[in-house]
């Protein structure tokens, strides 16, 4: 068979394995249609400012245009969202943090978002609003011990321009609210998208524009630096920040690294109602019947987009990790996805680069169990989710390298703003961490953007701030 049929064969993997350099943007055919409940990342890291604390970053609807008005996006109403945390290793929820938007509207006879400048959260010329109620759950997140942690959150507007949101940062800090009982804080509302990933080198059979001179297929071109195709534009971002005491097996501080209380694994759902009735009237009442079904799922950056094939990827996103196990160990679809991936040959038919042959078990360490005395808690059941040590500590100058660059708080031991998850995720896949292949070129694949076009903040809720609707750009005319 000869190479241009080969790499005909070969252009729906690649398309999908670099699915995760958009990590879940647009990940699986049905979630497509629905971008509101479409999580796009998920980041758990110690907090650098109140390390006694663990920030949780959830994002949804990918690729949000912050011109999109006058019906910006927003969180949905109908939906359940939620952040799931295990913390005994067994790949089931023991808390899970609910999150239930409502939508306020105060004259819907105006087709404005907003009818004048918007100073204050209560301003009468905010027209569109939502709140927002968090509940916390105690074990299984249906049946589990249920409590309040308050109803009445408001969601950050839109950033519309100068003229309407003058002040949009006071805005976004005063959406920040403050958990009950020393519970933390929360935060929900568009941010812009902390993602940065070349994706339009990527898409094209995976080129990669600072390496594309050793890719196999014309044209040849020379060395050129990466485009962050993320540039301006924002997603709907979940942020909670808790004691680190209330979401360990022992509601306690880990009191070091090897502490079996300090791993706490999370993975985020969205959820739509398996009945919902709508009145068509002016009033477009819904009712919800017959309880959530799961339509979204996030952990790992990476092994719904790489692994799964087209066939199962909605079923990952209606599945729980305590499923996976039996998937993964009895299912040879499953388990080959992990011991003997796509993306390796992908590196040997474009790139001529030899990767470990399979089983690939150092993979199914960075995916589904974590790494061994690092963030692989005892007895582990393996399964899809973001595992991260809360004992190590917080990294002074933080390498978006993560663990392969010896900073032990990078990921795969959770996942900073500031992890290059491309970079890593090319070199992992490469076999960078198996004895022998930590080696050029291996260790040097890279999509040239290393890091957001916009700097994080420095306390919660890190993120920065969304792009503005007026005022934005993507890809600058000067990396065209």
């Amino acid at each position: 068979m000869n190479r241009s049929r080969i790499t005909l064969l070969f252009l729906c993997s690649a398309l999908l394995a670099f699915s995760a350099s958009a990590s879940s943007h647009k990940e699986a055919p049905l979630i497509k249609g629905d971008p509101q409940v479409d999580a796009t990342d998920l980041y758990v890291f110690r907090s650098p400012d109140a390390p006694s604390t663990v920030t949780i970053v959830a994002n949804y609807i990918p690729i949000e245009e912050p011109a999109g008005g006058p019906n910006f996006d927003s969180f949905s109403d109908t939906a359940l969202y939620e952040i799931h945390i295990d913390n005994n290793g067994d790949a089931k929820e023991d808390i899970t943090y609910q999150f239930r938007f409502r939508n306020d509207v105060r004259n819907p006879m105006t087709f404005l978002y907003n009818t004048g400048p918007v100073m204050t959260l209560d301003s009468a010329s905010l027209n569109q609003r939502q709140f927002y109620t968090v509940t916390r759950v105690t074990g299984n997140r249906r049946t589990g011990t249920s409590t309040d942690m308050g109803s009445n959150y408001q969601v950050a507007p839109a950033s519309i321009g100068p003229k309407s949101t003058p002040d949009y940062a006071s805005l976004a800090n005063a959406a920040i609210g403050t958990l009950p009982n020393g519970g933390g804080k929360v935060f929900a509302g568009p941010r812009d998208d902390p993602f940065f990933v070349d994706l339009g080198s990527v898409f094209d059979l995976l080129t990669l524009r600072p390496l594309q001179q050793l890719h196999l297929l014309p044209p040849t071109k020379a060395s050129a630096p990466g485009i962050n195709t993320l540039t301006g534009y924002n997603v709907h971002t979940i942020a909670i920040q808790v004691p680190i005491s209330t979401v360990t097996a022992n509601s306690a501080a880990p009191t070091g690294i090897t502490d079996p209380n300090a791993i706490i694994g999370v993975w985020t759902t969205a959820s739509r109602s398996r009945v919902e009735i709508r009145n068509t009237g002016l009033t477009n009442l819904r009712q919800n019947l017959a309880g959530f079904t799961q339509v979204s799922r996030l952990g790992m950056p990476l092994v719904n987009e790489v692994i799964l094939p087209l066939a199962f990827k909605d079923i990952f996103n209606g599945s729980e990790p305590s499923g996976d196990k039996p998937l993964f160990d009895a299912n040879a679809d499953f388990r080959n996805r992990v011991l003997d991936p796509e993306v390796p040959k992908l590196y040997k038919l474009l790139y001529n680069i030899d990767s470990p042959a399979s089983p690939r078990n150092d993979l199914v360490q960075v995916f589904l169990t974590g790494l061994p005395n690092v963030n692989m808690p005892a007895n582990v059941v393996p399964a899809e989710m973001l595992r991260v040590n809360l004992a190590v500590p917080v990294t002074a100058s933080p390498n978006r390298m993560g663990a392969l660059a010896a900073d032990s708080q990078g990921f795969p031991n959770g996942r900073r703003l500031t992890d290059d998850i491309v970079d890593i995720t090319l070199q992992v896949a490469a076999g960078v961490l198996v004895t022998g292949f930590n080696k050029s070129p291996n260790n040097a694949l890279t999509d040239g953007v290393d890091a957001n076009e916009l700097p994080f903040l420095s306390t919660f809720p890190y993120v920065a701030l969304p792009n503005q609707g007026y005022d934005h750009a993507h890809h600058p005319a000067a990396q065209q």
